[in-house]
């Protein structure tokens, strides 16, 4: 439901002061107007932001790594003879030992092997658990008492404590536990970051600045290949990927400003036009004295040009409110079950690594470059195509790739061209799942686009949970498996509305006001 609170600003003859009448602007056309879209300040602000992006892929993918089955040595003298194609669960005790030694993994260290193989899937699965349960929570959070920066800071601080209480793990429920104690705070990372990296920017600028954060994914991703073959044994891994968190925390966030939109919904427009009025200075622009701030649905009923208009309100909203609006509730279920089919997809192609008897390094360093192109073609034809054609695009590129590789043998070639079909399929769904977050962001007003979006994301780690248990059927079925929920999730995004060219809204009011004067005019 929403809730109000007043907050009273300046009084309207010092905001009058070169005579001119006041002029009531929202975010966006203030930002088009005055600010610039997307100038120093914002490609800064953006940047730092971003770097958050490389946190969640360590804490998300260390999983890959800590988790893998190495390989194994038989004991001299033990009759034992090695075979690749051979499982250790055909093995005498005793006549073999793991490359590395036990500290490799937790496979290794725990015999997560045979019939205790399903307890790796369980522990990447409790992981998403977390994530789906941390979405709910800081995404309400980031909407209303912590704000996006408040939340970013919370999240980065738990992932850099149970990261490393991760790496003394004494045993395996100590150390499912601590997954899915980070994956509660940094499932919510990105989502976070997203957010507040994008809504400073200009509508004309976002499509193309929203898609272009996730380089910094790929880059956490390939950096993090890299890490882990520098540090081998797990509990040094898990030390080396948290680290940087702190650094974060320390060095970056205290640079990153919170979001204007925020403080505007929250009722602090003072602290909102200051924002705007750091953009324009540093984007070498000026906002008149006379130019103030407003809510989108203020603006659309003339209510900031009244002489009330140095009063605002707190505007608050929640998932409630999002289902009960027949426009929003059916804009969340499409989000929702397309995150969660591309979920399935792209986590399961990821962490489908280990099947495809490989270099795990060398294979999780070709994805990270493989979707790099992904996003930027996606970049690129965002704003040229629209959101709902390349969305479907991409997703039936990664579906129909995926069903190709499920239909190939595993041995010679064919091993090499199913892992090529993987990797066309990642390149297809990491354009889809990252096109997602900016087309989310925009079906969604200001006041409830974190607890929205949290939602979805929710059902993208629901997806997520169950990627790991159809990973370890291996085989050909896996990749049967992305690429039904490739196009299925394509066909959900048809029903979709294009959002293409149209203002990112503050307020459901507002947003309903500007869908139905758009409605129409198309008319």
């Amino acid at each position: 439901m929403t809730s109000s609170q007043t907050e009273v600003l300046l009084p309207v003859e010092n905001r009058t002061a070169n005579g001119h009448g006041p002029e009531g602007l929202p975010v966006d056309q203030m930002l088009t107007k005055y600010c610039g879209e997307f100038g120093s300040w914002q490609l800064k602000h953006f940047v730092l932001t971003s770097l958050a992006w490389v946190l969640e892929a360590f804490h998300t993918m260390v999983m890959i790594f800590a988790d893998q089955e190495p390989g194994w040595t038989c004991e001299t003298g033990s009759g034992c003879v090695w075979d690749a194609d051979k499982s250790v669960c055909e093995l005498e005790p005793g006549s073999w030992r793991w490359d590395g030694g036990e500290g490799m993994s937790t496979v290794a260290e725990w015999g997560l092997v045979c019939d205790q193989k399903y307890k790796v899937g369980l522990v990447q699965a409790l992981f998403f658990c977390g994530c789906m349960l941390g979405a709910g929570i800081f995404g309400h959070l980031s909407d209303s008492k912590l704000g996006r920066k408040g939340s970013l800071t919370l999240v980065c601080i738990l992932n850099s404590i149970f990261g490393l209480l991760t790496s003394i793990s004494s045993n395996y429920w100590t150390y499912a536990l601590l997954r899915l104690l980070t994956g509660f705070s940094a499932g919510s990372t990105g989502l976070c970051a997203f957010v507040l990296a994008t809504e400073p920017v200009g509508p004309n600028k976002r499509g193309i600045v929203g898609m272009s954060t996730f380089y910094f994914y790929s880059i956490g991703l390939a950096l993090l290949s890299g890490i882990a073959y520098t540090f081998q044994s797990w509990r040094s891994l898990y030390i080396a990927s948290s680290i940087p968190s702190i650094f974060f925390v320390f060095f970056i966030l205290p640079f990153i400003s919170e979001s204007p939109r925020w403080y505007l919904i929250r009722g602090k427009v003072d602290q909102a036009m200051q924002t705007m009025h750091k953009i324009a200075k540093s984007n070498g622009n000026h906002i008149p004295e006379n130019v103030y701030i407003t809510l989108d649905e203020e603006t659309n009923n003339n209510i900031g040009l009244t002489e009330d208009f140095g009063i605002k309100e707190i505007v608050t909203g929640s998932l409630i409110d999002v289902i009960k609006s027949p426009l929003t509730r059916k804009r969340l279920f499409l989000v929702a079950g397309i995150n969660f089919t591309s979920s399935i997809a792209y986590y399961g192609l990821n962490l489908n690594a280990v099947n495809l008897k490989t270099s795990v390094y060398l294979s999780v360093l070709l994805n990270a470059i493989s979707e790099m192109p992904a996003y930027l073609l996606t970049a690129i034809l965002i704003d040229r195509f629209g959101r709902k054609p390349l969305g479907f695009g991409t997703e039936w590129f990664s579906g129909i790739f995926c069903v190709i590789g499920g239909c190939l043998g595993s041995q010679g070639f064919w091993k090499t061209l199913r892992m090529v079909c993987g990797v066309l399929g990642i390149v297809g769904m990491a354009g889809t799942y990252n096109l997602l977050h900016i087309y989310a962001m925009e079906l969604f007003p200001t006041v409830v686009r974190n607890a929205a979006l949290g939602c979805a994301t929710q059902m993208g780690q629901f997806g997520a949970i169950l990627a790991p248990f159809v990973v370890v059927m291996g085989g050909g079925l896996p990749f049967m498996v992305f690429g039904a929920c490739g196009i299925v999730g394509g066909i959900l995004i048809l029903y979709l509305p294009e959002t293409l060219n149209k203002p990112l809204y503050d307020t459901m009011n507002g947003m309903e006001d500007g869908e139905n004067e758009s409605d129409v005019l198309v008319s």
